[in-house]
Formats: C-alpha cells, structure tokens, sequence
C-alpha cells in the first residue's frame, strides 16, 4: 500500500506511532533495584496532612478534648484554641505544641495527639498515575513496594504497559527517572520487578500504543 492510496488520518497516527516508538527505543532508563526493598525509607515518622482527621486528648480536661479535620490550610480549630497549624507535624511533635499553648489556660496540660483518619502532606504522598485501575494519591506508609501501590490502585488497565512504567523519585535534590517492570510483577509474580517506594514518588504507567 502506497502513501498515496493511504488515509492521511491513518498515516498521520502510524507515524507519530512510529515517531513515539522510536524515541522510547533510543531513551533508556535505569532499573531501580529491587534491593532497595531491604532499605529503611526516608521520612518514615508520619506527618499530619490535609484532609487528616484528628482526635486530641487533653487528659483531666474532656471540655478541650475534641476530634477534628485538618482542613485545606493545613489548620485546626479546637477549644481555647483558633486556626492551629499542625501541617508537616508528627502527632508527638503537635501534642508538644498544644501542651505548650494551652499552659496559658490549664496548669500542666497533658497532650495525646491520635490520627485517625490519614491522608497526610502531598510530600508524604505517593502518586500513580496514567494507566492503573485507580489512579490515586497514597499516604505512604514505611516499608512500602510497588506491589503494595498496585494493590492500593487495583492494579493495572487492559490496555496498560506496565513494563514500560517510569517511577519520577527526587534523589540528592534531582528529580530522576527509573524503569519499572510492573507488567512481570503484577501479571507474572516476578518479585525482582518488587521495589521499594519513597515519599513523594509519582508512578507513570503508560497505555500500549496498540
């Protein structure tokens, strides 16, 4: 079949197919090792994010005792105490805070900070998105892999190609790129395609092209 005798709709998709396969030929990445499941993740203490939910203990005191949302600032409201910014804290570090606010009010307030519903900082988020069954943001948890992710987004599309996945990680302050094969993880078991995810990870699975 001649160009000439060919749909120019057509032949414009084969070639930027074609333009598109090429550039993925010649644009290698690297792997990231599965031995990195074996590492302790950075910034493994929980903290508090948008959307959390947050139940506050104030012991002998049950009036200033409350369960609260963190809302989109990234503030709370509890009693004696207005618009609180509690965002990128540990749960220890704002019951330190709340202690130390509401001594102005209670002699020797004792402070008990439990998230209860979790969402947490969009650095302490990991994304997926692209070609997954649910593209979701997901608190990260410590000791987290790639299957955990696909479980938490109900795997992969039937249209995804998961071995040609790409893992956006920021390393020494550079935003780097890894291959991930997650096509032989999820569809062939392969545990040497499992690797470890960090905070702030951002998981891009592509569809095939045909």
């Amino acid at each position: 079949m001649t160009v000439r005798n060919l749909d120019f709709g057509k032949f414009t998709q084969i070639l930027c197919a074609s333009v598109v396969l090429a550039l993925s030929a010649c644009t290698t990445q690297p792997d990231l090792p599965a031995a990195a499941i074996t590492e302790e993740a950075p910034s493994a203490l929980y903290r508090i994010g948008p959307g959390d939910t947050l139940r506050i203990f104030v012991w002998g005191n049950p009036g200033l005792s409350d369960t609260v949302p963190v809302r989109p600032d990234g503030r709370i409201s509890i009693p004696l105490l207005e618009d609180l910014e509690v965002i990128n804290k540990t749960p220890t570090e704002l019951a330190r805070v709340i202690e130390g606010k509401l001594s102005a009010y209670v002699q020797d307030p004792l402070v008990t900070v439990i998230v209860t519903g979790f969402v947490g900082p969009f650095a302490q988020q990991v994304r997926v998105v692209g070609a997954a069954s649910e593209p979701q943001a997901i608190p990260f948890r410590a000791h987290m892999t790639a299957l955990d992710v696909m479980i938490a987004v109900g795997g992969l599309t039937e249209f995804a190609s998961g071995n040609r996945a790409t893992l956006v990680r920021v390393v020494d302050g550079e935003q780097k790129q890894f291959r991930v094969r997650l096509d032989d993880l999820v569809k062939d078991g392969e545990i040497s395609a499992n690797v470890a995810m960090n905070p702030g990870d951002i998981l891009i699975i592509p569809e095939s092209f045909f």
